[in-house]
C-alpha cells in the first residue's frame, strides 16, 4: 500500500482554503489538514472536510458522449472533436458563445477564452460571475477604478466594527467568519443587516432584519446620520476623494431620515442610529457582503453605496477596514481575472481598446486574425438573444457550468438552450445541462489537474495533481488545446503543461506579470497586483491612492429604488435565495458527497410562524411555492429566523429549484438577475 499527502485549494468557495487530499495506491480517499496556510491554517468548513467524497462517485464521466436520436452514445475522442471541429467551422463567429467556469483554473478559463476569441473569433465570451459578482466588478471599479476585494481576509480580525450585509458569512465562508470571531474577540462590534437571523446574526452586537431590496436607504440613512453628526473623515473627504457635495445633496434628503428608512426596511430607527455611531465612530470598520447586496436589478447601486459609506468614513487602504466582497465560487475572481468575460482581456484590460486588442492580437499570432474589438453579449443577455430572436446565436460551448439550475427563470433558461442547433459540455457528471447538449466531453476534477484559482482576496494559489481523471476523461486544458488543433490552430495552442499557459497569462496580464509557479508553490503564495518577480503582492488595495488614473476614488450620489418585483395582492411574500453550510450552488458535487447529502438531503421554504399560521400552514408540509414564472412544490420550514412578510429558499435542489421561481429582470449595467428579491405566493397543496 502507498499512502502520500498531497496539498491543494478547496474547490468551494471563495475563501481558498487549503487541505492536504490523502492518496491510498493512486485513488483520493480522503482530506487532512495542511497546517502552513495563512487563510485556514490547517481548519476547514465542513465541505472541505468531505471534499474527497464525490472525486471518484461511480457517475463520473469516462468518455465522450454524442446524441443520436436523442439518446447519449459512448464515442471516441477523435470522434468527438472531428464532429465539434465540422460543426463549430460552419457557424459564423457571431453566432458562437462560450461559457467559462468559476469551478476550473485560471489557465483553463483562459485557454477558453483565447478559444472563443481566437480560434471562433466571437466576441461572446461569459461566466457565471454575470450571475453573483458582476455588480461588485462594476461598482468598485466605477468608484476606486478596481473592482476586486480591498483587503485581505487576515486583517478582518483587525478591525474593531464589522458590518456583515448581505452575507451570512459563517454558513457560507466559514473561515472567513472565524475572522470575524477572533475581530469580535479582539474587541471589535459586529452589525449584522439579513431577513434572516443566520448564524452570523447571531454572532452580532446588533442584529437588524429588514426588507431585501431596501440595502441603499440603509446605507444612505447611516450616511446622512453620519454626516448630520461629524463622525465623516474630512481629511479622507479631502485629499482622496471627488463628488461628495454630489453625494450629500443626495443623502442629506429627507427620504433617507432615519424615519423614513426605517418605514422602507423595517428596522426600527434607535437600530439604525447604533448601526450609524457604531460605524461611525469606531476604527478602522469594515464591510462584508455577499450575493445579498449584488444580485438585484439596483446591484451596482448597492455596490456603490458599499464603497460611498468606505470613503465616507475613510476606512479604505488600512487593515481592518475595506470593501470586503465575499466572492462566492472557488475561481469566479480567476476567472474574470482571465478574461472570461465579454468587455475584457485578461487583467480587466478592454476588448474595445484598440491598443489592448492589437497586443492580444499579435500575442497569440493566429494568421487569420482575432475577434473584432467589440463588447459581446453577457450570459443573461444570451439566454434572451436565444429565446427572443431565434437564430442570431447558434452553438454554444459550456465548460463547468449548469445555468440549468444556477441561472434565473429556469423554464427561459430550457427555452434558451434548447433553441441552439448545437450544444457542446464540458464537465465532471452529466448535469442537468449536460443533458442537453449534442455532445459531452468528460473533464478532470480539482484533484486531477495542476493550476490556479485566484480566492476572493485576490490570492492566486495551487491545485495539485492527487490522482489520474477516471477512464478517458482529460483535463480542460488539454481538450481546448486538442480541439485548437483539430480546427487547424496546433500552433497556437502547443502547451505541453498548466504551468506553460501560466507563464503566457503573466506574460499579458500586468496584475500577474510578477508570478510564476515557484513563487506560488509556497503557503502564502501571492496577491495580485504583484507586477514585478521581485514584489511582494498587496494583500491590501488603495493604499495612499486609488486605481483611478488620477489616483482618486469618486463618490456616487444613488437613489433607493424598489425591486423589479414588489408583492402585491395576488402575490404578497418577498421571496429571496442562498446557500446553506453543507452544500454548493447546483450541488453537482456535495450532493454527490455521502456525508454532506445526508445531513441536507432536499431543500425547503423558510416561513415566519404568523404567516404559516394565517395560511394554515404546519411545518414539513410540503405546500406550492408559486411566481409569474412558474411553481415549485417543496417543504415548509416554519421558523421564527426569518421576518414576517418574507420567505427563503436554497437553491441547491433540482426537485424544489428555487430558480424556476426567480426573475430575471437585470442590473441595467452589470445585467446580473434580481435573485434576492420577487413576489411569491404560497398555496397548500389540495390533491395531497
Amino acid at each position: 500500500m502507498t499512502l502520500k499527502y498531497v496539498p491543494t485549494t478547496c474547490p468551494y468557495c471563495g475563501t481558498g482554503c487549503s487541505f492536504n487530499l490523502v492518496v491510498q495506491d493512486g485513488k483520493v480517499v480522503g482530506t487532512a489538514p495542511y497546517r502552513r496556510s495563512p487563510v485556514n491554517e490547517g481548519k476547514v468548513c465542513p465541505k472541505g472536510t468531505y471534499a474527497h467524497e464525490f472525486v471518484n462517485s461511480p457517475d463520473r464521466l469516462t468518455k465522450p458522449l454524442i446524441k443520436k436520436n436523442g439518446k447519449f452514445e459512448e464515442a471516441t475522442w477523435d470522434e468527438a472533436y472531428n464532429l465539434i471541429a465540422q460543426k463549430f467551422k460552419s457557424y459564423r463567429p457571431d453566432e458562437f458563445a462560450a461559457l467559462a467556469s468559476a469551478r476550473v483554473s485560471n489557465e483553463e478559463n483562459y485557454l477558453l477564452m483565447k478559444f472563443a476569441r481566437g480560434v471562433m473569433k466571437s466576441r461572446h465570451i461569459d461566466h457565471c460571475a454575470r450571475l453573483c459578482h458582476a455588480s461588485t466588478v462594476a461598482g468598485l471599479a466605477a468608484s476606486f477604478g478596481s473592482g476586486a476585494m480591498t483587503n485581505s481576509i487576515l486583517d478582518i480580525a483587525e478591525s474593531k466594527c464589522v458590518f456583515v450585509l448581505g452575507s451570512n458569512t459563517l454558513e457560507q465562508h466559514p473561515l472567513i467568519g472565524r475572522k470575524i470571531v477572533q475581530a469580535k474577540q479582539n474587541g471589535a462590534k459586529v452589525i449584522c443587516a439579513d431577513p434572516r437571523y443566520t448564524p452570523t446574526a447571531r454572532l452580532a452586537d446588533l442584529y437588524m432584519p429588514f426588507v431585501s431590496g431596501s440595502d441603499v436607504a440603509i446605507l444612505n440613512g447611516m450616511m446622512q446620520e453620519i454626516i448630520k453628526n461629524g463622525w465623516e473623515d474630512r481629511e479622507f473627504i479631502e485629499k482622496r476623494t471627488k463628488d461628495y457635495e454630489k453625494l450629500k445633496e443626495v443623502v442629506m434628503k429627507d427620504a433617507y431620515s432615519l424615519e423614513n428608512v426605517s418605514k422602507i426596511s423595517g428596522i426600527p430607527v434607535d437600530q439604525l442610529k447604533q448601526a450609524a455611531e457604531w460605524f461611525g465612530t469606531t476604527k478602522p470598520g469594515a464591510i462584508l457582503y455577499s450575493m445579498g447586496i449584488t444580485q438585484h436589478t439596483v446591484g451596482v447601486d448597492n455596490v456603490r453605496s458599499v464603497a460611498n459609506i468606505q470613503m465616507l468614513t475613510g476606512n479604505l487602504g488600512k487593515p481592518g477596514a475595506g470593501v470586503n466582497a465575499l466572492r462566492g465560487q472557488n475561481n469566479v475572481q480567476g476567472a474574470c481575472d482571465m478574461g472570461a468575460l465579454p468587455v475584457v482581456f485578461t487583467g480587466y484590460q478592454k476588448v474595445i481598446d484598440p491598443a489592448t486588442h492589437k497586443k492580444f492580437a499579435d500575442a497569440w499570432g493566429f494568421p487569420d486574425g482575432i475577434c473584432e474589438p467589440k463588447n459581446g453579449y453577457e450570459v443573461t443577455v444570451m439566454m434572451d438573444v436565444l429565446t427572443d430572436n431565434p437564430g442570431e446565436l447558434k452553438c454554444m460551448y459550456i465548460m463547468g457550468e449548469n445555468p440549468m439550475l444556477s441561472d434565473p427563470d429556469l423554464n427561459h433558461v430550457r427555452h434558451a438552450l434548447e433553441s441552439l442547433e448545437f450544444l457542446v459540455v464540458q464537465d465532471i457528471f452529466l448535469t442537468e445541462t449536460a443533458e442537453l447538449a449534442d455532445v459531452v466531453l468528460p473533464a478532470a476534477c480539482y484533484a486531477e489537474r495542476d493550476g490556479t484559482q485566484t480566492s476572493t482576496e485576490r490570492r492566486v494559489q495551487m491545485w495539485r495533481t492527487a490522482q489520474d481523471p477516471p477512464g478517458e476523461a482529460k483535463v480542460d486544458w488539454k481538450i481546448i488545446s486538442e480541439l485548437a488543433a483539430k480546427m487547424g490552430y496546433a500552433k497556437q495552442f502547443p502547451y505541453q503543461s498548466a504551468e506553460e499557459i501560466f507563464n503566457e497569462i503573466a506574460a499579458l496580464t500586468p496584475s500577474y506579470h510578477g508570478m510564476n509557479y515557484e513563487r506560488l508553490s509556497k503557503p502564502e503564495a501571492l496577491h495580485w497586483p504583484c507586477p514585478t518577480t521581485d514584489h511582494p503582492g498587496t494583500p491590501i488595495l488603495h493604499i495612499g491612492k486609488f486605481s483611478h488614473p488620477d489616483g482618486i476614488g469618486v463618490f456616487a450620489p444613488i437613489e433607493w429604488k424598489p425591486p423589479a418585483e414588489v408583492p402585491d395582492a395576488e402575490y404578497p411574500f418577498v421571496l429571496t435565495t442562498g446557500r446553506v453550510l453543507w452544500h454548493w450552488h447546483t450541488g453537482t458535487m456535495t450532493r454527490r458527497s455521502a456525508t454532506l447529502d445526508a445531513e441536507v438531503p432536499t431543500g425547503w421554504i423558510e416561513i415566519n410562524p404568523e404567516d404559516a399560521q394565517a395560511l394554515g400552514i404546519r411545518d414539513k408540509e410540503k405546500i406550492r411555492a408559486v411566481t409569474r414564472r412558474g411553481s415549485v412544490d417543496v417543504p415548509a420550514r416554519v421558523t421564527k429566523d426569518i421576518m414576517k412578510g418574507i420567505m427563503f429558499m436554497p437553491f441547491h435542489f433540482a426537485e424544489c429549484a428555487a430558480n424556476v421561481l426567480t426573475n430575471n429582470a437585470l442590473d441595467p449595467i452589470a445585467k446580473i438577475p434580481e435573485f434576492k428579491a420577487c413576489a411569491v405566493k404560497v398555496e397548500k397543496i389540495t390533491e395531497a
